[in-house]
């Protein structure tokens, strides 16, 4: 089967947001191309959603984002290609946009250049990590098998090594090398520097004593760090010569930023963590019921303003920190209410074209991706999205109820599933999510079939 040619779409779309000279970067995740643009006022969102191609536009996070489908990874790289931008080394360009805007908008560029990069090695991570678990639970392997073992280490590294791989990605974010924030990340687990911390009696450093904990899985204090690098690296260069800046630099940066973040940035960005983390829980708390009714009903709206990106940071928190998290289990409800909607649409439409639409979309979803449905089937009839909130949540409601909680980081629709997994064995969780999701998919379905008819009535 011949591969689709992109070109031409890549080059409608580069000039519809006011070409390459108004591009600074542009990245991509499941279905947008995200443009960081030196002025988002001159593109013309009509001109630009009549590409054919086009989904849908969104500007919103300080991010340009234009809606192409699962195969945007592939339209990427011809808009890169075309719009002369490269993928080496840090963009002082783009550090330059980041910095402008308001501070929500500066925070939302920040988390997805340091965090976006790894989101797909994080989900193949705990779609293996499930598979494993059902392996293990049906008796297939235990978990001193070889197999088992390497398998593991393959799903886990990317959050054991977490503070490596984000710090690497904040220095192109903060302008900076990237190698030496690398370091710092990893810094944050040398393991004799773990053993002697976390060792009765600790250790001092010039008489300040180290906080005993460790940081594999951790994702803010090397951020933090990462930026207080970039400062110093800066000031460095004011004072050293060109000519030893190539040494003197880094071990200079080394040298201040890897003992301050062990005294301090990262005890206190671990009680900042802590506390998103318990404030989380304690929402679920005080109302398990309204938490997840809310979150199961109006999740999409967010994924629909292009803000989901944002909140990553949280879910992955509740991970590493509680070791499960009811939010991001409330949240993979919502696709199977779309992925309903879908089904009770291509149910209800006797235009061929339009229930291939349906049926397509519900399997995208199915897969984890919900921008076909939003624009093609729930927008245009917004009674449609309104029965995606109905099933959502209600589902979500009573997966709170249920206390369902999330244990590892996957994909979303059936691809969500293992995440769902207790390591300690299959509980309420993994059959309870199972049973709301199907609720939520039936509660939609039913719902749009019935609301469908008007549309094919207009």
């Amino acid at each position: 089967m011949a591969k689709a040619d992109y070109t031409q779409l890549s080059k409608e779309v580069i000039e519809a947001v006011g070409g390459k000279e108004n591009i600074v970067n542009v990245t991509n995740c499941m279905t947008r191309l995200r443009f960081v643009l030196k002025d988002d006022s001159i593109p013309d969102k009509g001109k630009v959603s009549g590409i054919k191609g086009v989904k849908g536009v969104m500007n919103q996070g300080g991010q340009y984002q234009v809606i192409i489908g699962t195969h945007v990874s592939e339209v990427v790289k011809i808009v890169k290609r075309e719009a002369g931008i490269s993928d080496d080394g840090p963009n002082k360009e783009d550090y330059r946009i980041v910095k402008q805007g308001s501070l929500w908008n500066r925070f939302f560029k920040v988390i997805s250049g340091c965090i976006m990069p790894m989101i797909g090695s994080m989900i193949a991570g705990g779609i293996i990590k499930g598979i494993l678990i059902i392996l293990v639970t049906v008796g297939v392997l235990t978990r001193t098998d070889g197999t088992y073992q390497v398998l593991y280490a393959a799903a886990d590294a990317v959050l054991y090594f977490m503070p490596i791989v984000v710090g690497f990605t904040c220095g192109k974010i903060f302008d900076c090398n990237q190698y030496v924030t690398a370091t710092i990340g990893a810094a944050f687990i040398y393991p004799d520097l773990v053993a002697a911390v976390t060792a009765e009696g600790g250790i001092t450093f010039l008489g300040l004593p180290v906080t005993a904990t460790t940081y594999s899985n951790t994702l803010f204090p090397v951020i933090l760090s990462a930026f207080v690098a970039s400062k110093l690296e800066k000031l460095a260069k004011k004072f050293i010569p060109q000519m030893v800046q190539l040494m003197l630099v880094p071990a200079f940066v080394l040298a201040i930023t890897v003992p301050l973040s062990w005294l301090a940035i990262g005890p206190v960005m671990n009680i900042v963590s802590s506390g998103l983390s318990t404030a989380v829980f304690a929402v679920f708390g005080f109302s398990p019921l309204l938490g997840g009714l809310l979150l199961g009903a109006f999740w999409q709206m967010v994924v629909l303003l292009g803000l989901h990106a944002a909140f990553i940071p949280i879910l992955i928190n509740n991970i590493v920190t509680q070791g499960c998290d009811p939010v991001n289990a409330i949240l993979g409800l919502t696709v199977w209410a779309l992925a309903g909607v879908a089904l009770g649409y291509a149910l209800r439409m006797k235009d061929p074209e339009k229930r291939s639409v349906g049926f397509g979309s519900m399997a995208s979803a199915l897969c984890g991706v919900t921008e076909p449905v939003i624009y093609s089937i729930a927008l245009p009839n917004f009674k449609l999205f309104i029965s995606a909130w109905l099933g959502g949540g209600i589902a979500g409601a009573i997966a709170g109820l249920l206390g369902i909680k999330l244990y590892a980081m996957g994909g979303d629709g059936l691809f969500r599933i293992p995440g769902m997994i207790n390591p300690e064995g299959l509980d309420i969780s993994f059959y309870g999510f199972i049973g709301c999701a199907l609720l939520a998919f039936a509660v939609a379905a039913v719902l749009a079939f019935i609301f469908a008819k008007e549309e094919k009535k207009a």
